[in-house]
């Protein structure tokens, strides 16, 4: 469900570090303006939070003439592998959102690459 908000977006970007989760749209929206010097009014980009425990995330994205808020929270001890460095702000692609809802590390080492197979590289 949370992979809907998603959808669509060009640049989804990752708050490090722990966010206070009594932030609503007001407060997260102005945390993207001044802190990491985005807009938050661009409905091709995503925002998403984690709180200090790292037991929730929050997605905010603006939707052309409002914004949608949407939180995910963990059950029986999970939490979300949340990079730590407090003051920065990833870029992240949709395959490192799935594996950070899937309870993955963002940075995955050892995935496969994709292969592009045309007539000039084929060897037959």
């Amino acid at each position: 469900m949370m992979q809907s908000f998603i959808n669509g977006a060009t640049r989804i970007y990752l708050a490090c570090g722990a966010t206070d989760f009594r932030k609503q749209i007001n407060g997260l929206s102005a945390l993207v303006t001044m802190k990491f010097d985005l807009d938050p009014f661009n409905d091709d980009c995503v925002f998403l939070f984690c709180n200090k425990k790292r037991t929730s995330l929050k997605v905010l994205r603006y939707d052309k003439n409002g914004f949608i808020l949407a939180s995910k929270t963990l059950l029986d001890g999970m939490k979300f592998q949340w990079p730590s460095n407090k003051e920065d702000i990833y870029q992240i692609n949709q395959k490192q959102v799935e594996w950070l809802l899937d309870g993955l590390n963002i940075e995955q080492v050892k995935a496969h690459h994709n292969v592009k197979i045309t007539g000039k590289n084929a060897c037959f």
